[in-house]
């Protein structure tokens, strides 16, 4: 049974509360099944795939996927749910940020110079990364999605970001 951490508190300290089969078994299919649509229109490989949901056997995945799809039982292991809960973001983030599907498209699979990315492109990074690699595209899109946040104050050796200065590959 997994443990995540909740922001409640009691007496200054975090409550810790159990997230059982039940509750996964509530999402699993409904995330599968959006996770697929997602990867339907990126276009992304099945190996890409199998590596964005944890590298579950081939033989597991296509369970997954058929089950999903006929709206069977599913019970995804947390791990996937939370690199399907970290795409669902980069989706959003994406659709916020670019209007347009295509240019998405091309931020998203074409190399990109920025510092974080080292002239990869973010769904390699994803893809390589695992869940850390995902949710550091998820963070960064985040991150340009809400502006400067607690940047440089009175003294800081950087001015802040404007978008004139946003160079887009």
């Amino acid at each position: 049974m997994a443990i995540v951490q909740f922001p409640e508190k009691v007496d200054g300290e975090p409550v810790l509360k159990r997230i059982d089969a039940d509750a996964r078994g509530r999402v699993s299919g409904p995330g599968l099944r959006t996770f697929l649509a997602i990867a339907d229109r990126y276009n992304l490989s099945p190996n890409n795939r199998v590596s964005l949901l944890g590298e579950p056997s081939r033989s597991t995945y296509y369970e997954w996927v058929r089950k999903a799809r006929a709206h069977e039982p599913l019970t995804l292991p947390l791990d996937t749910l939370t690199r399907i809960s970290g795409m669902l973001g980069v989706h959003k983030a994406l659709n916020v940020l670019f209007p347009i599907e295509a240019e998405a498209m091309t931020w998203l699979k074409g190399p990109h110079g920025g510092e974080l990315f080292g002239g990869q492109a973010p769904l390699d990074v994803m893809v390589e990364g695992g869940l850390d690699g995902i949710l550091t595209v998820r963070r960064y899109l985040d991150g340009w999605r809400g502006g400067l946040r607690g940047g440089p104050g009175e003294g800081a050796d950087i001015e802040p970001v404007r978008e004139a200065d946003l160079v887009l590959i």
